[in-house]
């Protein structure tokens, strides 16, 4: 009798067993959850990371970067509407800017921007993406395509946010990449006119001072575009070049240079 009772009730035995069972196995997973740590902790170990590093030998850098950003990481995809996933984004952001990795770093800056606009640090994290772009900029004798898009940026936080404490310092990086890309252009001219392709190298000297005036190569570009003229035929315009650069450079070089030029001036 006993043994028919066992029969009879065995799948409901079977049936408990395996849901203890399966109850035992999903309890590390509640663990695990558990053992979690904070945002906060997360975003310190981040921290920790990046201070407990250094140069050695004043070149070889020691910083755990990538653990910093795994901690950051793991703060943003576990507690994303905590105030700490937002400085973790950043901190992602400067990590990947320490180690040169100007693409990884710019792209982490624009999302932040993009995400939280109304964030007080937005100007400095567009003021950033500018120096990605800086920091890949080549000197003035090579493409200057670099140079042309952290203009943008800096043109954005100057117009965006004139009062940021980012603002002045953007100012005069603007002014400095400006006239990089106006010696830039003086360079193209002066090729066309050392291989007396006057027109070419006018439409240059034109673009200097329609583009960058005020940049300290004015009187030089106006002369040059003189000669231009001259050797073009272009008498009269060439005169009233020269008869600018004689009422506004008196004493320069340059105002010596373009006397030769204007016959009343002799």
């Amino acid at each position: 009798m006993s043994r028919q009772i066992f029969r009879r009730f065995r799948p409901v035995l079977i049936t408990v067993a395996f849901a203890v069972a399966l109850g035992c196995s999903s309890t590390p997973e509640v663990e695990d959850y558990a053992e979690l740590p904070s945002a906060e902790e997360l975003y310190q170990q981040g921290l920790d990371a990046l201070e407990d590093g250094g140069k050695v030998l004043w070149f070889f850098d020691t910083t755990d970067y990538q653990g910093a950003i795994d901690a950051f990481q793991d703060v943003v995809d576990n507690y994303p509407y905590s105030e700490y996933a937002t400085l973790a984004e950043l901190r992602i952001a400067d990590a990947f800017f320490q180690q040169e990795l100007w693409d990884e770093a710019l792209s982490y800056y624009r999302d932040f921007a993009e995400l939280h606009p109304d964030h007080e640090r937005v100007p400095y994290t567009v003021f950033q993406a500018a120096m990605c772009h800086y920091k890949q900029a080549r000197d003035e004798h090579r493409d200057q395509t670099a140079t042309r898009k952290a203009l943008g940026f800096l043109d954005q936080v100057i117009t965006d946010y004139p009062y940021s404490p980012e603002a002045a310092e953007a100012e005069t990086l603007w002014r400095d990449l400006r006239t990089r890309l106006a010696k830039h252009t003086m360079g193209i001219a002066d090729f066309y006119l050392e291989r007396q392709e006057f027109q070419s190298a006018a439409d240059r000297y034109r673009s200097v001072l329609n583009e960058y005036p005020g940049l300290g190569l004015d009187a030089d570009a106006l002369y040059k575009l003189g000669v231009c003229y001259s050797n073009m035929s272009l008498d009269d315009e060439a005169q009233r070049v020269f008869q600018v650069i004689l009422e506004n450079y008196q004493g320069s070089e340059v105002a010596e240079a373009a006397q030769d030029w204007v016959p009343s001036a002799n």
